[in-house]
């Protein structure tokens, strides 16, 4: 995992589902709310594993592209209770 200012990004080509989309939920845990992750996966499978993992997770899947063999998600990590409070008031 290599972090930058703007986001951090995760390299999982070559695995194989589920293992891209536990890999990418355990980097956001680690991540403060708001933040960015760049995963690069090559399981097609990808596509709809990442889409429902969002969904039910509440992060946000901000980008989805391919390039070649490598698809490319953009995910936000969502907003904390706490911190959400404090912004809406």
């Amino acid at each position: 995992m290599t972090t930058s200012a703007s986001e951090t990004l995760l390299d999982v080509r070559g695995m194989a589902c589920p293992l891209p989309v536990l890999r990418a939920h355990r980097s956001l845990k680690t991540l403060p709310s708001g933040a960015r992750l760049r995963v690069l996966a090559t399981d097609r499978a990808s596509v709809a594993e990442f889409q429902a993992f969002c969904r039910e997770t509440g992060h946000a899947l901000v980008a989805l592209s391919e390039e070649g063999e490598t698809l490319s998600f953009v995910i936000r990590r969502k907003m904390d209770t706490a911190v959400a409070a404090t912004v809406t008031e």
